[in-house]
């Protein structure tokens, strides 16, 4: 199940767009029929795809498809009259917005349903990978301070300052981490 935040200035958009997402799977529908509302929701909950009905009541909506691409991880589908300016288009795009025109077929708009959820899901397997990535640099920095303690308390090489918290670590069935930040507490 994915929570899907559909934000129309029309309420004939919501409702048409709301019934049409409930045929695609049993999804969680959040409205909202402004921008800075919708901001709000995005800053609140975890939301997975954002479909924006432009034109909103306070702004077309390419600015809040720049917002979702800079400050969360879900799929943004934005659905634009035919007439709308080109530029506004290539804005929302470039902000990673799937942009469709109206007049929209179902099976066009379930296309871009799927894609944009795809596209959701491999952000969040990436950042998933970012936050392991972050993780493992903290802790290299945490162990390399803690070695830098015992070659400045204990008078160790860095070698033997490696190999004695790596032997911490195996004795204790702990992290090089742990044994660091344990190290830390006591030197520091």
């Amino acid at each position: 199940m994915c929570r899907i935040l559909l934000a129309s200035g029309s309420l004939k958009g919501r409702d048409f767009f709301a019934n049409l997402v409930k045929e695609y799977g049993d999804h969680e529908v959040v409205t909202a029929p402004e921008g800075k509302e919708a901001r709000t929701i995005l800053g609140r909950q975890d939301i997975g795809l954002l479909i924006i009905n432009a034109p909103l009541k306070d702004e077309f909506g390419e600015a809040l498809a720049a917002y979702a691409a800079r400050n969360s991880a879900c799929g943004i589908i934005m659905v634009a009259k035919n007439e709308t300016d080109e530029r506004i288009i290539l804005q929302a795009e470039s902000a990673g917005a799937m942009v469709v025109k109206t007049p929209l077929s179902k099976a066009l708009f379930k296309q871009a349903f799927r894609l944009a959820y795809a596209s959701k899901n491999r952000m969040a397997g990436l950042l998933q990978e970012n936050r392991k990535l972050c993780r493992k640099i903290e802790d290299m920095g945490i162990v390399d301070r803690a070695k830098c303690v015992l070659i400045q308390v204990l008078k160790m090489t860095e070698p033997q300052a490696h190999r004695y918290i790596e032997k911490q670590a195996m004795n204790m069935r702990v992290t090089r981490r742990q044994v660091a930040e344990e190290l830390l507490k006591t030197y520091e």
